[in-house]
Parts: C-alpha cells; sequence; structure tokens
C-alpha cells in the first residue's frame, strides 16, 4: 500500500484550480459583465478552494479511509 505524498496532493489541487479559475473567470465575467470583478471573484476561490482540496485529499489518505476501501474492488463501468 503505497500512501501519496502531500507534495503530489498540492500539485494535484493546482492544476485541477488551474481548470476551476478558468471556469470561474468566465462564470463571473458573464455575470458581472466587469474582467476586474471577475478576477477578483477568481483570485479569492482559488485561494480557498486549493485550501480545501488538499485537505479534503489528504483526508482521504488518512489511514483510517485506506483501510476502510483496501481490498475492496474497483466498480468499473463503461
Amino acid at each position: 500500500m503505497c500512501v501519496r505524498s502531500h507534495l503530489k496532493s498540492f500539485a494535484k489541487a493546482i492544476s485541477w484550480r488551474v481548470v476551476g479559475a478558468i471556469d470561474t473567470f468566465a462564470i463571473a465575467f458573464l455575470i458581472t459583465g466587469h474582467a476586474g470583478s471577475a478576477a477578483g471573484v477568481v483570485g479569492l476561490e482559488v485561494l480557498t478552494k486549493t485550501v480545501w482540496f488538499y485537505l479534503h485529499d489528504r483526508a482521504w489518505e488518512h489511514p483510517v479511509m485506506v483501510k476502510a476501501f483496501a481490498g475492496k474492488p474497483a466498480k468499473v463501468s463503461m
């Protein structure tokens, strides 16, 4: 059983937030019509969601969670 590193969890959080920031900017711009307002929303959202994702990902790597899902076959749907 390999527990992922904190660095990998952080890198995943950053890459996902880039995608999320683009989406958030587009939505905020459509709602406000102002690039500055949309950028402000993105700035706050990137910070908060990066922290929340990191904490969520680390929780899934906690030994209790790893043990709870160990040995259970993955469901594959196509």
